[in-house]
């Protein structure tokens, strides 16, 4: 499967709440869309590894995703090391995404920013003809995607671009919360955690209008690249 886009996440969740509005407008444009989960996010305080596997399965349903998977690297150990690399790069050249996106470069969760790290540089050895790496027996080609862009989780950043995704705030926040046990409920007993507070989604819808605000739309997602990006003046000036 040669991917138009594959989004990479430390834990399943992640994603969601970064940029799934853009994964659904994105595939309600007809673009192919994989997630891969990095863990398997078995160190949360809440619920276990079988009930985040099932919601994961129900949110991917959700955005009509075209796959996700999960590389089960250990939660809380998103090591720069060859082992987790070469995992990576194997998804990298077997699925031969246009473009990929990781979580921001610093972030409040360590994994957040060893996930962004490990993904960058996965990215450019992926592209290292001399870097051998199989699937299923038989030798990968060389490959590398043309941009790698970053979404934004709890620390924020002047961002790069922003994606206007008014049209699809509704079915992210139902993809969302396709996590239950990660998020507030009267019924809850579990200890609570930062995304468990009661405001969490509050907090997640008000800066989604905040975004939108800056481009004069209802709900927006920020994202960064490190690259300067080609602005096409065509688009506007045609509208």
């Amino acid at each position: 499967m040669n991917l138009d886009v594959l989004v990479f996440a430390a834990h399943p969740d992640d994603a969601e709440l970064g940029m799934g509005g853009t994964i659904i407008k994105l595939i309600t444009s007809g673009k192919k869309i994989g997630l891969v989960d990095l863990t398997k996010a078995e160190l949360s305080t809440r619920g276990n590894v079988k009930l985040r596997e099932k919601e994961a399965d129900e949110a991917a349903k959700l955005m009509k995703l075209s796959f996700r998977e999960n590389l089960g690297i250990p939660d809380g150990d998103i090591s720069l090391s060859d082992s987790n690399l070469r995992k990576v790069i194997v998804t990298l050249r077997k699925y031969q995404p246009k473009i990929i996106f990781a979580p921001y470069l610093n972030d409040r969760h360590p994994d957040h920013i060893d996930a962004s790290v490990l993904i960058k540089r996965a990215m450019f050895k992926s592209g290292l003809t001399k870097y051998e790496s199989s699937f299923k027996g038989k030798k990968q080609p060389a490959y590398r995607p043309a941009k790698l862009f970053y979404y934004m989780q709890t620390y924020t950043f002047i961002p790069t671009f922003v994606v206007d995704i008014s049209s699809t705030f509704k079915d992210k926040m139902k993809a969302v919360m396709a996590f239950k046990s990660q998020f507030y409920t009267s019924e809850k007993k579990e200890p609570s955690t930062f995304i468990s507070s009661k405001n969490f989604i509050s907090y997640v819808e008000a800066r989604a209008e905040y975004y939108g605000f800056g481009i004069g739309k209802k709900y927006g997602e920020p994202f960064f690249c490190e690259e300067s990006i080609e602005y096409n003046f065509s688009e506007l000036l045609n509208k």
